[in-house]
């Protein structure tokens, strides 16, 4: 689903890039890329986080998927900026990947799994799309921090059928994406990168 205007300006602001560079230094650190891999970002936003994604890893090919067409059409004028050629930026849907299986090297999530109303679906087409051995870099948050009564008031969230750590991380496992060690974990997030084995 879309967010709305208090979660747009914040995924816009500057605290939320300080963010995402001290999250994509974490996914170097713990599993790099090859440089020229194809990555897929889902949520992508206004293409912050892959401009911050693509300075760290140089993919030679960088898609960024999003519901929101104003969010795309910002996005797609990055091209013109530091993400060069080798980006694109479409409209799509996370639960309905218009990629076909084994497509790309490496998954990016900024903390859109939680918005989506069939969250586990989600997952299932992240593993549909990583290659064996491609890596799914990931942060999310718990209901904790996005349900409370102050932000449940502020937020467009699905209050239906939502994750904590367990149901979160035995997702990922029930797809074959194997969680590496080092992760981080709290009451109200989760960062993490996870290898995507033989699908069970």
């Amino acid at each position: 689903m879309k967010v709305n205007w208090p979660e747009r300006f914040y995924c816009r602001s500057s605290v939320r890039k300080f963010a995402q560079w001290r999250e994509v230094g974490f996914f170097r650190a713990t599993h790099p890329i090859p440089a020229g891999a194809k990555v897929l970002e889902i949520g992508c936003g206004d293409g912050g986080g892959a401009g911050i994604f693509s300075k760290a890893f140089a993919p030679g090919l960088y898609h960024g998927l999003d519901v929101d067409p104003a969010m795309i059409k910002v996005a797609a004028g990055r091209r013109q900026g530091p993400l060069g050629r080798n980006s694109l930026f479409v409209l799509g849907d996370a639960e309905h990947l218009p990629y076909r299986d084994n497509a790309f090297d490496a998954v990016v999530n900024f903390g859109i799994i939680h918005h989506l109303p069939d969250w586990r679906a989600g997952i299932a087409e992240v593993a549909r799309v990583l290659r064996p051995g491609g890596a799914f870099y990931f942060e999310e948050i718990y209901p904790l921090l996005y349900a409370n009564p102050l932000f449940r008031v502020m937020l467009a969230h699905p209050r239906e059928n939502r994750f904590h750590g367990p149901e979160f991380r035995a997702a990922l496992d029930a797809e074959g994406l194997a969680l590496l060690p080092g992760f981080h974990e709290s009451r109200l997030f989760i960062l993490g990168v996870a290898i995507k084995t033989m699908r069970p």
